[in-house]
């Protein structure tokens, strides 16, 4: 499958990328918006969580030399973001980073807000 990207720079110049995909799904099974909607749905992740995890909380810039630290570090972080995600306990369109700093200063709304 080849996916071509154009996008346009705020100076106006633009660029086009080619990607290259490789699958073991039945042509006949699937379509080419199906496809698309695969490879961006895998995108979404990266972008949704991945993206976030570093840009607020630096997940990238930890060493973690003990064996198995950076396993469990990864899997805690994953889970307070789910967590904020799904209690929602900031106000409408809120950044999640303002959710979890406003928690963190109210450990007791926090614990509540966990133990329900």
């Amino acid at each position: 499958m080849r996916v071509d990207r154009r996008t346009r720079e705020p100076d106006g110049t633009q660029t086009t990328q080619t990607r290259y995909f490789a699958t073991s799904l039945d042509p006949g099974a699937v379509s080419a918006r199906g496809l698309l909607d695969l490879i961006r749905g895998h995108w979404s992740v990266e972008n949704n969580l991945h993206h976030e995890k570093d840009r607020w909380w630096d997940e990238d810039r930890h060493v973690c030399r003990r064996p198995g630290l950076g396993e469990r570090f990864t899997t805690l972080l994953s889970a307070a973001v789910s967590a904020l995600r799904v209690l929602h306990p900031g106000g409408p369109g809120e950044p999640l980073k303002a959710q979890a700093d406003a928690l963190n200063w109210d450990i007791d709304r926090a614990v509540k807000l966990l133990t329900g």
